[in-house]
């Protein structure tokens, strides 16, 4: 009768902070090379991407019009209620792993355990999104340039446009081919890695300068009346809809052991980069909405579409090859994310210790960081993009409440613990951050809470017959909890 009380207590056990602090003393073959602006870059990267350059205009088309602005407005305010937490936490808990870790810390093994096996699968739904996406930019231009590549390489099966036959797609190539060389691009070292993503996000910041800079000059203010042609409730729904262009700093602070001072910096650079990101977003919708009527933008392109709409065809042409090459900062941090939430999980005995083996000269884990390229290859390369998009919302959403949550319970079980950053405006501001996510959780469709629970079912699955026993908690202990 006794046993399930010792097993509640074993999923419920907290690795203390203080032993956390102690094991980034020697983080298992991470080393730290990164700078407060490398993080920040990477925290840039994986916040601009597909939101400015095309959910902006759909947005715009579809739900709100001009009022996109207040769209972005009201997402960016919700998502740095979780920032705020975040930072609080990164400069607590400078380790890999990010929400999962957190969770592991403050609410318990369980709890880490099931944000961090439900992000493994966001983070690689997300590089496989954005692969499909960047692949649909790819063939565009290449289409504009007319070149004609064979039908069996375009895209992944049953996504043939009007006009080709059923079954002449075979696998979306491209989106592949990019999966497989982020993976690369990962496997080089994070100080290589994050100079190559470093020069993307500069060239991406300076396309949306462009954007900016030329289009001001094509505003027409006729085009902002009315503002909000679908009412202010079209603003909120879009707000629920650019939400998820609006994080990316949750997967930066995985990367928290190779800052080279991650107890200050990590929490600015989650700050910074979100503030640059939102000020770069409520600019260009501004000049996407003022150069263009919002029933005329073309949801997938709006701005190289807008660019050649007022007579500036090469502006746009130059905006669809930055986007493709700017977004590839997404596929970066993403995987990165995934890669580092693995690592954490392994090196904690929640899943096989093999997986946590880095490089000998590299310090990277080689070994998950090409598994999860080859997983999200093959989820972009033979998944339509609507499917694989299901699976990218819910996870980031529950980390985001598991986290605002902790930062709540861990500020009134341990008042006096050294904080670098501390969450303003407690508890209101990290409420707001868990209010935000359960209301945007209820947009979610069946479908998507289907594949969740089929994963989340197979998680448990892992953990109480591999994890729970092979935790470092449990071993350390003697295994007591569990006899």
């Amino acid at each position: 009768m006794a046993v399930a009380p010792r097993a509640v207590r074993g999923m419920l056990r907290r690795k203390p902070i203080e032993q956390i602090d102690d094991d980034t003393g020697h983080s298992g073959g991470l080393t730290r090379t990164l700078g407060l602006w490398q993080l920040t870059a990477i925290g840039v990267g994986g916040i601009i991407g597909a939101g400015i350059f095309s959910l902006a205009g759909a947005v715009a088309n579809e739900k709100a019009g001009p009022g996109v602005l207040i769209s972005f407005i009201v997402a960016g305010i919700a998502s740095a209620a979780a920032a705020f937490s975040y930072a609080e936490f990164a400069g607590l808990i400078p380790r890999a792993g990010s929400a999962y870790t957190y969770g592991y810390a403050v609410l318990g093994e369980f709890a880490g355990w099931a944000i961090g096996w439900d992000l493994l699968l966001e983070y690689t739904a997300i590089v496989a999104v954005v692969a499909i996406g960047i692949s649909g930019y790819f063939n565009d231009l290449l289409g504009f340039m007319d070149v004609d590549l064979p039908l069996w390489m375009l895209g992944a099966p049953g996504t043939e446009p009007k006009g080709v036959a059923d079954g002449s797609y075979k696998v979306n190539l491209f989106a592949v081919l990019l999966c497989l060389l982020i993976a690369y691009v990962l496997n080089l070292g994070m100080k290589n890695a994050a100079r190559f993503e470093t020069a993307l996000v500069y060239l991406k910041v300076g396309i949306v300068a462009l954007v900016i800079v030329v289009g001001v000059f094509k505003i027409d203010a006729g085009n902002y009346d009315p503002f909000l042609p679908f009412g202010l409730d079209g603003a909120f729904t879009g707000a629920a809809t650019v939400f998820f262009a609006v994080f990316g700093y949750d997967a930066m602070s995985t990367a928290a052991e190779e800052s080279k001072d991650a107890t200050r910096h990590m929490p600015r650079a989650i700050m910074y980069s979100l503030a640059i990101s939102m000020v770069l977003y409520v600019m260009a919708c501004l000049v996407l909405t003022g150069m263009v009527n919002y029933k005329d933008i073309d949801s997938e392109a709006a701005f190289s579409s807008a660019f050649e709409s007022v007579g500036l065809k090469y502006v746009g042409m130059v905006i669809a090859v930055g986007a493709i090459l700017g977004v590839l900062t997404v596929l970066f941090t993403f995987m990165m994310g995934a890669a580092r939430v693995w690592f954490s999980m392994s090196r904690d005995g929640l899943l096989p210790g093999w997986f946590a083996k880095t490089h000998p000269t590299r310090h990277v884990p080689t070994r998950i960081t090409w598994i999860l390229g080859v997983g999200s290859a093959l989820i972009a390369g033979l998944l339509p993009i609507n499917e694989a998009a299901e699976l990218t919302n819910i996870g980031i959403l529950l980390a985001f409440i598991i986290v605002c949550i902790a930062v709540i319970v861990l500020r009134y079980r341990q008042p006096d613990l050294p904080r670098q950053f501390k969450t303003p405006w407690m508890p209101f501001t990290p409420i707001i951050g868990v209010v935000f996510s359960i209301w945007l959780i209820t947009f979610l469709t069946a479908e998507t809470w289907m594949r969740f629970g089929v994963w989340f079912l197979l998680g448990c699955v892992i953990y109480f017959v591999y994890s729970r026993r092979h935790s470092l908690l449990n071993t350390s202990s003697g295994g007591k909890e569990l006899k």
